[in-house]
Parts: C-alpha cells; sequence; structure tokens
C-alpha cells in the first residue's frame, strides 16, 4: 500500500515508518515544515512542506496514498508552548489536510488524538459513546479537530477514522521530548532527590511499540464498523505504583513521597470495541515500559538534567518589553540629529552673496520625504518652520514674522512639496514590496511545483526500472539458463561473467573458484577493472565482505571503499564456499535490495548450471583423462583449450598455453613432474599432434616466463605457442 505519514519528528513517528517499511508498504513523509532540518527514518519519498503551502492537493494527488496517517495530537511540529496561538494553527493545520484529502477523495485519512479531550474523574473506563469535553486550551483544540474531522466524514462521506491514544508514553531522547507521563516524573525525581505521588491518581499508560502495534492493525483492515476507537492499555496504574517502578529502577538515592492532595482522579480509556474488532493485544507491561523508559534516562542524564533556561539581565528584559517602542523612535531621533546641521548651514548662508537663495530647509525635507516617506517628511517640516521662525525672530519680532505672508508661502510650500514627495516614495514602495511579495510566492509556488515535479520524476523513474526489470527478468532468468545450457561445460562460467554484466548492466563483473579455506583464483571477468584484486585472493582477509559471505548474504559496499567490489555474492555447494561472484560497476542508486535479490537468483541458477556441468563431467571422466594419471585426451583438452582461446577473444579471460618440447614418450612421468610445477586452476593435456600441452589459466606471457623457467629447473623444456581458431 501507498502510506502518506504527516507530522513532525520524533520517536513514534520513525517507529511508525520502520513499521511499515518492514511489512513491505511504500511510505511517503509529509514532515510539515518548509526547509527539512530535521531527521527521519529513511522512507520512499519525503516532502519538505509546511501544513498551510498551497501545494498540499499536489502532494495528495502526487502519492495517491491508500492510508493517509496524521500524528494529530502528537505532532511535534506544534510545541503547544503559547497554546492560544498553537491551537489556531492546530485547527487550520488539520482543515488544510482535510480539505487536500477530499480533493484526492482515495484511501483512508487516520486522525490521532489523546486521551486529553476528557476531564474529571470516571469510575468506569470510557467507551467511545462519551461525549468529549477538553480542557483547557489543547484539550479544546483536540475537541475541535476531533469534530472537524467527524464533519469532513458525515457531509463529504469520506473514510476518516479518529484513533484516540490513552496516555501515550515512550522513551525520550533528550529534554524536549518529555511529554509523557513516566519521563517527566522519572526526571523530577532525578532534579529534587525524591518523587511526590498520588495514589488517588489512576491512568493507563500505553507504551509507543504496542501502539504502533494497534496502529498498524488498524491500517491493514479496509474496513471498520465505527468511525472512533480508543487505543489503550486498559490496565489501571496509580501514581503511586509508577513512583515505585521508577524508584526502584533509579536505586536508593531518591525517595517516594506520598501524596494525598488530590481527590480522586481516574482517567482510563476503554479499549473494548478495538479489541473485539481488531483482536490485537498489549505486549510490554506498565512495569516493563516504565523500567524501560526510568534505564534509558539515567544512562543518559546529561541530556535531561541541567537544561534552564538562563535568566536575562534586566536590561534585556527591558529591551525585550520596549524593543518596539526604541525602534520606533529611531527614525525621528536620527531626523533630529540631522536638523542640527542643516540649521547651522541655513544660518551661515542667509546672508551669504553666493548661497543666499540655497533653501537648506527645503534639501533638508526632501531627503527625509525620499528616504522615510510622509511621516518623517512632516515631521521634518515641522522642524523645519520652527528654524526657519527662530531664525527671523533674529532681527524681527514674531508678530511681525506671523503677519508676514511670505512665512506662510514658504511653509506651505514645504509642506506640499514634503507631503507630495513622501507619498509618491510610500506608493512605490508599497508597489516595489507588493511586486516582491507577489514575485516571492510565485517563487515558492515554483519552487514547490520543482520538488513536486522532481520527486514525481523520480517515483516514476524508480517504479517504470521496477516494471521494466519485473517484465524483463522473466526473459533474463530463462535466458540464464536457456543460454548457458547451450555453451559447453567448459564455456559455463566465461559466459556466465557475460550474462552477469549483461543483466546488471555492470561492465565489470568476476567469478573466483575457491580451492581451499584461505585463496580464491579468478576464474574469468569482463575488464580490466573487474581484475584489480588480482589472480589469486585471500579472502578471509576481506573484514565486512568475508563476513557478510560467510553468513551467506550479499555484500553492498556502501562505504564506497575502493578496495573492495560494489556488490559480491558467494555460491556455496551444502557447507562449502565453491566461487565468489563480484561485481564492481554499479551506481549508487542501484545498489538496493533489489538488485541484491537479483544478484542471489542469477547466482543461483549459474550454480545450477555448474552442477549439471560438473556431473556430465565426472560422468565422463573416464574418458578424458589417460588411464590413472591427470592428463587430459586430446578431445577432451581441445575442447577447454578452445573455451579459454573464446573466451580470451571476448576478454573474459587471459590465458597462456605451453607446448612440452621432449622427445620421451612416458608421458605418465613427465605428468608427474609437471604437474608439481603446476597450480590447481592449470591443465595439462595432448593434442592430436601427440604433443604434450599446459594450459595456464589467467596468466599473462610476462607470467608464463615463471612458469617455463619452473620446468627448465625440473630438466623439461617448454615454449609459448599460440592456437587460433580456424
Amino acid at each position: 500500500m501507498n502510506i502518506l505519514l504527516i507530522g513532525g519528528t520524533g520517536s513514534l513517528m520513525d517507529q511508525m515508518i520502520i513499521k511499515l517499511r518492514k511489512e513491505g508498504h511504500r511510505v511517503y513523509l509529509l514532515t510539515g515544515e518548509q526547509f527539512g532540518t530535521s531527521s527521519y527514518a529513511k522512507v520512499f519519498e519525503r516532502y519538505d512542506f509546511s501544513y498551510d503551502n498551497s501545494s498540499l492537493n499536489e502532494i495528495f494527488q502526487s502519492v495517491s496514498p491508500d492510508v493517509t496517517l496524521f500524528l494529530g495530537a502528537y505532532d511535534s511540529n506544534f510545541s503547544w508552548k503559547e497554546r492560544e496561538r498553537d491551537s489556531v494553527q492546530y485547527i487550520s493545520a488539520l482543515m488544510n489536510l482535510l480539505t487536500a484529502y477530499s480533493s484526492v477523495r482515495q484511501g483512508r485519512f487516520v486522525y490521532l488524538s489523546s486521551e486529553e479531550v476528557y476531564q474529571g474523574n470516571f469510575e468506569e473506563d470510557i467507551p467511545e459513546d462519551v461525549a468529549a469535553c477538553g480542557e483547557g486550551f489543547r484539550g479544546m483544540a483536540l475537541v475541535q479537530a476531533e469534530y472537524l474531522c467527524n464533519n469532513f466524514r458525515e457531509i463529504q462521506e469520506l473514510d476518516i477514522v479518529v484513533l484516540r491514544l490513552d496516555h501515550l508514553y515512550g522513551i525520550p531522547k533528550d529534554r524536549r521530548q518529555l511529554d509523557g507521563l513516566c519521563g517527566s516524573m522519572c526526571v523530577k525525581a532525578l532534579e529534587q532527590g525524591y518523587l511526590l505521588a498520588d495514589p488517588n491518581v489512576t491512568h493507563a499508560l500505553l507504551y509507543e511499540s504496542d501502539a504502533v502495534e494497534f496502529i498498524y492493525q488498524f491500517i491493514n483492515f479496509k474496513k471498520t464498523g465505527y468511525s472512533l476507537y480508543h487505543i489503550s492499555s486498559s490496565v489501571p496504574v496509580t501514581e503511586l505504583q509508577i513512583g515505585e517502578i521508577l524508584c526502584r529502577t533509579i536505586g536508593s538515592n531518591t525517595e517516594l513521597v506520598e501524596a494525598n492532595e488530590l481527590n480522586e482522579y481516574r482517567k482510563v480509556l476503554s479499549n473494548q470495541r478495538f479489541i473485539n474488532e481488531f483482536g490485537a493485544a498489549v505486549c510490554h507491561s506498565p512495569e516493563d515500559g516504565i523500567q524501560r523508559v526510568a534505564s534509558y534516562i539515567m544512562k543518559h542524564k546529561e541530556a535531561f538534567i541541567g537544561e534552564e533556561e538562563e535568566k536575562k539581565s534586566f536590561g534585556g528584559r527591558i529591551f525585550r518589553r520596549f524593543g518596539w517602542f526604541i525602534k520606533a523612535c529611531v527614525p525621528f531621533i536620527e531626523n533630529m540629529a540631522c536638523f542640527i546641521p542643516f540649521f547651522m548651514l541655513n544660518n551661515r548662508t542667509v546672508d551669504s552673496r553666493y548661497f543666499s537663495r540655497l533653501d537648506f530647509y527645503l534639501l533638508y525635507v526632501l531627503l527625509f520625504a525620499v528616504v522615510y516617506g510622509q511621516h518623517q517628511a512632516i515631521f521634518s517640516a515641522v522642524l523645519a518652520v520652527c528654524g526657519y521662525l527662530f531664525r527671523q525672530m533674529y532681527t524681527r519680532s514674531g508678530f511681525e514674522v506671523m503677519l508676514d505672508y511670505t512665512t506662510y508661502v514658504w511653509m506651505a510650500q514645504l509642506f506640499i512639496l514634503g507631503l507630495v514627495v513622501g507619498y509618491m516614495r510610500d506608493q512605490i514602495r508599497a508597489i516595489r514590496t507588493e511586486g516582491a511579495e507577489v514575485q516571492k510566492s510565485l517563487g515558492r509556488q515554483l519552487r514547490d511545483i520543482k520538488d513536486i515535479n522532481s520527486s514525481n520524476v523520480r517515483v516514476k523513474d524508480v517504479l517504470e526500472r521496477q516494471v521494466i526489470d519485473q517484465k524483463d527478468s522473466i526473459g533474463k532468468l530463462y535466458s540464464i539458463t536457456s543460454t548457458l545450457d547451450q555453451y559447453t561445460p567448459e564455456e559455463v562460467l566465461f559466459y556466465a561473467v557475460e550474462i552477469l554484466s549483461k543483466i546488471l548492466r555492470s561492465p565489470d563483473v568476476a567469478i573466483y573458484t575457491v580451492y581451499n579455506s584461505d585463496y580464491a583464483r579468478l576464474f574469468s571477468s569482463s575488464s580490466e577493472v573487474a581484475r584489480k584484486l588480482g589472480n589469486s585472493i585471500r579472502y578471509p582477509e576481506m573484514g565486512e565482505l568475508y563476513e557478510s559471505l560467510k553468513e551467506r548474504k550479499v555484500y553492498i559496499n556502501r562505504q564506497m571503499d575502493e578496495r573492495y567490489p560494489l556488490m559480491a555474492n558467494a555460491i556455496y555447494d551444502k557447507e562449502e564456499m565453491n566461487m565468489i561472484v563480484m561485481v564492481w560497476g554499479i551506481p549508487w542508486e542501484r545498489m538496493t535490495l533489489g538488485q541484491a535479490n537479483l544478484l542471489v537468483v542469477i547466482s543461483y541458477l549459474i550454480q545450477n548450471a555448474m552442477l549439471r556441468a560438473s556431473r556430465y563431467m565426472a560422468a565422463l571422466e573416464e574418458q578424458r583423462y589417460v588411464e590413472d594419471t591427470q592428463i587430459l585426451e586430446p578431445e577432451a583438452f581441445s575442447a577447454l583449450v578452445t573455451a579459454y582461446q573464446k573466451a580470451k577473444k571476448k576478454n573474459l579471460t587471459v590465458c597462456t598455453l605451453l607446448q612440452i618440447q621432449t622427445e620421451s614418450e612416458d608421458y605418465d612421468l613427465i605428468g608427474k613432474v609437471l604437474m608439481k610445477n603446476l597450480r590447481q586452476t592449470d591443465y595439462l593435456g595432448t593434442m592430436g599432434d601427440g604433443k604434450m600441452y599446459v594450459l595456464l589459466a589467467n596468466t599473462l606471457r610476462n607470467e608464463a616466463d615463471i612458469v617455463i623457467s619452473r620446468f627448465a629447473g625440473a630438466g623439461i623444456k617448454s615454449r609459448i605457442v599460440e592456437r587460433i581458431e580456424e
């Protein structure tokens, strides 16, 4: 199934991803954050988009999910520190998700809620038909979210189901994930040295891994009888019992203090409806789960203790409270500071012969109108008028200045010019800001479309490759069995390399044959790269590669170690390792489990072909060898040389043929001498010309000189010959 998971990073999300992947489902992830900085378990495709993104519809259409699971109450994207704001964002996020889901109208939408939708004391386990009434902004938001899901389900006739989890808890990784009752109590006990617990408070704890199993069990059912289910352990446990388990796990340094401050408070959800329909069961008892949480926190104390928020100084608190006012006053302070030099310049030039016509106040007003707009233009004009009046009263009385009409004309032109320029500046800035916002919005949509398109292209390529490979695999597997059957027994391994190279789409493939528990000899290869390990390898010294082959697993070189092949597989005969197949030239994106499985299948087919060839050889062994010797008869040896020569022409192997130059007719005696100086992979035989020959497998001409010298030391002359097929 295609399953779309929606929510922030966390233990519950990671466990859900791992569970679904193990069961063979294709998992997609919508993170709810725009920048994708959080770490998640590996999924088939990941979408880093916020819940208010306009591309949610395209994501749902692209994924076409059979099941959509929204973590809801357990979504770490909502911290609930500012509960009023977060409650609004939470409801709007769910609204956007449901709207996008309704546009596709495919599959089931599952929303995870919690026991916080109830408040008060309940003497009996709470069934699903009890009306919800949340406490606080978070509780009310969860109740509204359930109502919203129910409205979408009824009005638009969609398959939307709400799952309420009862006091979910798990192992937190750090202090930020302390949202469960057990983890919070454990950290308090470590910080305070004592633990205050009330025996009148009763809950039912649900361990994360059990919740994952319940949810997966629910997902597997295509039809459900109800739109609301409780998921709970239904095992009541008091705070005092939790405290006792925690203190036992933490040690004797922590004192358990019994508190009876609260009245009877019991809130346990009934999961009878879920069990009757789906038949799931709890695997972790409260004691087991609490001990796991406490043990982890004890082991990683530094991640949970001593992270108190640093207190800000008095000045810092004042700036945080009144910083907006200071920022707003900065332009006015700057305006007044700039007024002083303009006032001085105006006073110096008012009686000047050359600069008396220059109005510095007008320049001053224009400057701030252009830079800051209308508001600062008015303020600078007021300052300029005050400066002008102050300067005029040097020589005239204030009454005379007020009666002078030129004063009002000057003031009018100053304000008009400042307001007009400031208005134009504000309009231009507004147009630019609006254009920038539109461009930013369109750019964001374009990036989102590109991301979705690239994601779709990757998914299409993967699926297309799977379909093509699946269609071709039948023909390819058949071609392996049929093609190898067409070759002679001597040629099977040579052309097995060729077929491996073709199917795995790799130009660099090699097959090594194992002759003892320590060494393997190169039999055939498709390129120089495939022969880079040499003709003989000591495979037990190859570390991780050997460990994988010993456990009968396919070795995948994920560290891209240049010393080893990218993939390798061993072919066994019962408990004995017979051959090692090594593949070098594979792109990183094809180093997958599917490719490894394909290599295993091909290896088994090669093994079957080799087994048939070996049985054929064993049946004809008496006819192939000279009686009581290891010397091949002319017909058998000629066929072997021909096979090697053909493989050599196709660059599948290297070999050298030596002719033994001796007048002796005692081939038995000569053969015994020669065999002492040959390897297990070399062959000795006669040809139709009556001469004796030695076929040196995986040996170049310069390497053959060593063998010639060795034979000469034993009193036998030999030379290299070439035999070309007609």
